[in-house]
């Protein structure tokens, strides 16, 4: 896999939600690293790109509660597994459930296995709050889509943090989810 600075120099036949994830960047002055690859729906299959970008590849999951009216998008280590349950009473929500696709696409203009903490610039009502694991925080850079399962970025985690966050108006909470017990 081949590892490029920046946004690709030809963006003909890519997403414009894609585009709009490199122009953000862009417009930040962000240094970041792109691989282009197979779409990538599964942890497993982002195996490969984790270990070309050597950053964080987070697993971003979008929840909700019951009624269907607090959303959340869960940035977690890829390999770390929680339980919903530990995680509602740590933010005080009601039991927490996977989010219906329609909503990925609603909030964040993104479908499953494509679910990144970018698509959060086009939540403009501001309806999905931002969890990180502080696990999250450990590594150096963090990996993530660019709103589309078909490349990924590495990006420093200071630049996430304290930079594109922030630009994108969310403020985000960090949660420390303890692996289920066996």
């Amino acid at each position: 896999m081949e590892i490029f600075n920046g946004r690709p120099a030809d963006c003909t036949g890519r997403l414009d939600k894609e585009i709009r994830c490199y122009d953000l960047l862009d417009s930040l002055n962000i240094d970041y690293q792109r691989i282009d690859h197979e779409p990538a729906n599964t942890m497993e299959a982002c195996a490969a790109v984790d270990e070309a970008l050597q950053a964080t590849i987070c697993k971003n999951l979008l929840l909700c509660n019951r009624q269907c009216t607090d959303f959340y998008l869960l940035m977690i280590p890829g390999d770390k597994v929680f339980k919903t349950s530990v995680l509602s009473k740590e933010i005080g929500s009601s039991r927490l459930s996977f989010a219906d696709p329609k909503y990925m696409e609603e909030f964040l203009d993104i479908t499953p296995g494509s679910v990144s903490v970018l698509g959060l610039m086009n939540d403009k009502d501001m309806k999905v709050r931002l969890l990180i694991d502080a696990d999250v925080l450990k590594g150096e850079y963090i990996g993530c889509h660019p709103c589309i399962n078909t490349s990924s970025l590495r990006i420093r985690t200071a630049d996430m943090m304290e930079r594109i966050i922030p630009a994108m108006g969310h403020e985000p909470r960090l949660v420390t989810l303890k692996a289920p017990e066996a």
